[in-house]
């Protein structure tokens, strides 16, 4: 399996050195390593994937490591904070307590090109209507509902292209459109913002991809 040149952020030396122990003998092995986003920031090389905890400028470091996935790993039950990650493009948004089985299948999807985020925090953004309803579905087109839907159910750019019979190169064109229309950020603040205004993954639960880390 292809290794991921893996970056560790992290001011508490001792879950720093823990979570470097932990990843050693996976394709995420950590190969540098900083106590705050200054140094990471300051240090940039070239990344495949940034593990980053909570406090740092999110915004800075995506634009230090532009092609890198980021997964935040925080201590605390924060909506602000996982919603504040989403609009700075956070691909991934964890709890330190995380199990090591679901952190490495998080951090899987992620590279996949997946969204994670845990359950009950996203659960919550949809309770809360941290992304409210602002926009009619009227303005949208069929083909934008129908990508729309497809986000819901976590499909990828290359799944939607399938299922819809076009190219993915089309369904990025309709997915800037759309994002532009509903006034979002990111495909995973996309989905919420469907799920808010009536779309569901049919027959399905609320996904658990591209929204949802596995639970601990």
């Amino acid at each position: 399996m292809t290794s991921s040149r893996t970056i560790l952020i992290e001011a508490n030396r001792l879950f720093r050195q823990g979570l470097k122990h932990l990843l050693a003998d996976t394709r995420f092995a950590v190969e540098a390593e900083f106590s705050t986003t200054e140094q990471a920031i300051e240090g940039a090389a070239a990344s495949g994937l940034v593990i980053v905890g909570e406090g740092g400028d999110l915004q800075q470091l995506r634009g230090a490591y532009p092609e890198a996935r980021i997964v935040v790993l925080a201590s605390d039950f924060a909506v602000d904070a996982l919603r504040d990650a989403m609009n700075a493009g956070a691909d991934g948004y964890l709890m330190k307590d995380v199990s090591p089985e679901a952190l490495l299948q998080s951090l899987e999807l992620v590279m996949m090109g997946e969204k994670v985020f845990p359950t009950n925090l996203a659960a919550m953004l949809l309770d809360m209507n941290v992304i409210a309803p602002q926009h009619s579905v009227r303005g949208l087109s069929p083909r934008e509902q129908e990508i729309l839907q497809a986000l819901v159910t976590g499909a990828s750019n290359k799944l939607i292209a399938i299922k819809l019979g076009i190219t993915e190169a089309t369904v990025k064109v309709h997915l800037k459109t759309l994002l532009r229309k509903i006034d979002v950020n990111n495909r995973t603040q996309a989905a919420i913002w469907a799920m808010n205004n009536g779309f569901t993954a049919e027959g399905a639960p609320i996904p658990t991809r591209s929204l949802y880390a596995i639970s601990a």
